[in-house]
């Protein structure tokens, strides 16, 4: 039962790795944006705020380690942890800017406005910044969690392989399961056991 625990590490490598991706763009985004004239007020490249705080650098560093989680790990338990971690982080991301000022009236939290040239670059920056980078975030998160979920019958055979066999039963020459052999030349197979009472 232990063995279906284990996953292969490249049953989360590729959503991993794009979750690692995704939460760096998401944290860093705010910061480096300006440098491109892709950024949200005050248009200035390394400007902290609460609000970038609280809205992009924790969902960016959450869904950054959950995506290492994803890509590090061989346990089944942990790489949910870490896919679960990034969907709620990419959940943050697509409505906390609208939750935010239901508990902040002072406006500490606030993030700014879109300062693109033209309705579309102001609509590719909402959608980049927030709505449309959570919205993937969660898609990647949750087809992680689905596969996790399940124990394909690749799992149940790698845990089958790796079936450990105590060493004082190696020394004292027992065996906890029957070895297949061949006998002849026909197709009929037994174990070692029909084999030694013929």
């Amino acid at each position: 039962m232990a063995g279906m625990l284990r996953v292969p590490r490249s049953r989360g490598a590729l959503s991993g790795f794009l979750l690692v991706l995704l939460g760096l763009w998401g944290g860093l985004i705010a910061f480096v944006g300006p440098y491109f004239h892709f950024a949200y007020t005050p248009d200035t490249a390394w400007y902290y705020s609460a609000g970038r705080l609280w809205l992009e650098i924790l969902p960016g560093a959450a869904t950054f380690l959950g995506g290492l989680i994803l890509l590090g790990t061989r346990t089944r338990p942990v790489a949910m942890f870490g896919a679960w971690l990034a969907a709620l982080s990419g959940a943050w991301f697509a409505v906390g800017q609208t939750l935010a000022p239901l508990w902040n009236s002072s406006g500490a939290m606030a993030v700014g406005t879109p300062v693109g040239s033209s309705t579309l670059i102001r609509t590719l920056e909402e959608i980049s910044f927030f709505a449309g980078l959570g919205v993937v975030i969660v898609f990647l998160a949750a087809m992680s969690i689905g596969r996790l979920s399940v124990i394909g019958v690749r799992d149940a055979r790698l845990a089958e392989r790796e079936v450990v066999v105590p060493d004082s039963e190696v020394a004292a020459g027992e065996r906890t399961e029957p070895v297949l052999t061949r006998r002849g030349s026909g197709s009929a197979v037994t174990t070692d056991d029909e084999a030694a009472d013929q």
